[in-house]
């Protein structure tokens, strides 16, 4: 089976820096299930093209398995070696696993910058014709070109065979077209060559985040990648948000968290913050807590001093974040029954998800200001809706104390990262809206020194349900 990534902007040889192969190398790579070979047939500043060519070792994969499988011939005689499935879902992510998480180290600029590109397929197995192949790639923008094959062009009585040479086309960045394709062409095809279980929710989940839940097909996606398997496909339903694009996708960085702290550590305003977070946390009874946005753990530290909280569950979408914070809080080296009160999770704030049910308060500390206001609906839905715990405790900054700071230019937010910040008018308008609709009560405190004209440097916000 053969997958060729084609595109004719200028350089087209910068395609080459985005797959990390090398345009004069031909390259090999070794699969569990087989071989895989990187090589580029046509190669100059007009157009390039790459092409992933699987070599599947058939008779290889079933040896060895149970003799009481049912029809044995047809583990020998089938199309896994031609007919792009799970396969080549699974050679995208290992050979071209930078491109499809969008890293590139030696062209870094390139990652964001759409290109117009061509995916080819040789050949796609089709479960439902042309029809299912449109409606999967047109709602995402795909110019769509399939060519459909006989069965046997000596007998064309036989009919139409379920195979198509696919052609899509679409001025984007390389890492969507390798994440569409990754989810998609198993969604096609149906069949897995492997277990499926709830670790491919989370897959599904992870690579649709951003165009899955706006996606008219989404059900039929959802059923045909996790294999029909109800439980499955309806949890990974269930934790769609579907009025909102589910995208959050801001990773700290160390230089900007670093520029944000440097400005407010005069005021050591974030002590201030997290001890009045844990006070409204503790006042309200809590004993299961959940840090939405948990960062580096500097909230879970502070709740793990208090005797009162017996569990604390600290979610963030950056699975990176969350390996320092465990190194940071030591959780291998505390005692069981302190290191058995906290447990980390990778999540998204853009996702209903019943790993945040049942808990009895919710801290997000400076967490929404990194959430395009569009999306700010979803994440609501997300936290008062489904997740419902009986306390929130959320704090913001005050756009109207920035003026304080002699170092922050006029207009500019606190944090490279922030999408917005709300005076105290427009976070107490928005609280309000979210207690009345969702059934809380809400009241605001100060955090930091108060200025008589501009407020607190930092606004607090505890939501209590009846």
């Amino acid at each position: 089976m053969l997958l060729s990534l084609s595109t004719a902007d200028r350089p087209a040889t910068d395609l080459g820096f985005l797959l990390h192969k090398h345009p004069d190398r031909f390259q090999t790579f070794d699969l569990s299930f087989g071989k895989a070979h990187v090589y580029y047939p046509e190669v100059d500043a007009d157009r390039c093209t790459a092409c992933l060519l699987l070599d599947v070792d058939a008779v290889g994969m079933v040896r060895g398995k149970n003799p009481d499988q049912s029809f044995l011939l047809g583990q020998y005689v089938n199309d896994r070696p031609y007919a792009a499935s799970s396969f080549m879902s699974v050679a995208i992510a290992q050979v071209f696993g930078s491109a499809l998480q969008g890293r590139c180290k030696d062209r870094p600029e390139l990652v964001a910058a759409p290109l117009p590109l061509e995916a080819r397929l040789d050949v796609l197995s089709v479960r439902g014709g042309e029809a299912v192949l449109r409606g999967m790639f047109e709602p995402l923008g795909y110019e769509v070109e399939a060519v459909r094959h006989p069965l046997d062009d000596r007998f064309p009585e036989w009919g139409e065979s379920p195979y198509f040479s696919v052609a899509v086309r679409k001025t984007t960045t390389l890492s969507e077209l390798l994440t569409h394709l990754y989810v998609l062409i198993p969604v096609f095809d149906t069949r897995k060559h492997y277990f499926v279980g709830d670790d491919e929710t989370e897959k599904l989940l992870a690579k649709g985040e951003g165009w899955l839940a706006r996606h008219p097909q989404k059900e039929e996606i959802a059923r045909r990648y996790l294999r029909f398997q109800p439980s499955l496909y309806r949890m990974a339903l269930s934790r769609l948000v579907l009025e909102e694009e589910p995208v959050e996708g801001e990773d700290e960085t160390p230089e900007k968290q670093k520029a944000e702290e440097s400005l407010e550590k005069p005021l050591s305003l974030n002590d201030q913050r997290l001890m009045s977070v844990v006070a409204a946390l503790r006042s309200g009874g809590a004993k299961r807590v959940l840090d939405l946005g948990c960062g580096e753990g500097k909230l879970i530290r502070e709740l793990l001093k208090d005797r009162q909280m017996d569990e604390i569950l600290g979610m963030d979408v950056s699975v990176r974040t969350l390996e320092v914070a465990a190194r940071r809080l030591k959780l291998e080296r505390l005692p069981d029954h302190q290191a058995n009160r906290v447990k980390l999770i990778h999540g998204s704030l853009m996702y209903r998800d019943r790993r945040l049910e049942g808990f009895d308060a919710a801290a997000v500390v400076e967490v929404v200001e990194h959430l395009d206001p569009p999306r700010l609906k979803a994440f609501e839905r997300v936290l008062f809706e489904f997740a419902k715990p009986r306390t929130v405790v959320l704090t913001t900054p005050n756009r109207e104390y920035n003026v304080t700071w002699d170092t922050l230019p006029a207009g500019q937010f606190r944090h490279a990262d922030h999408r917005f910040e709300w005076t105290r008018q427009e976070f107490q308008d928005w609280a309000t809206g979210i207690a009345t609709r969702f059934g809380y009560a809400v009241r605001f405190l100060p955090v930091g020194p108060e200025d008589k004209a501009l407020g607190p440097p930092t606004q607090l916000g505890v939501f209590e349900r009846g």
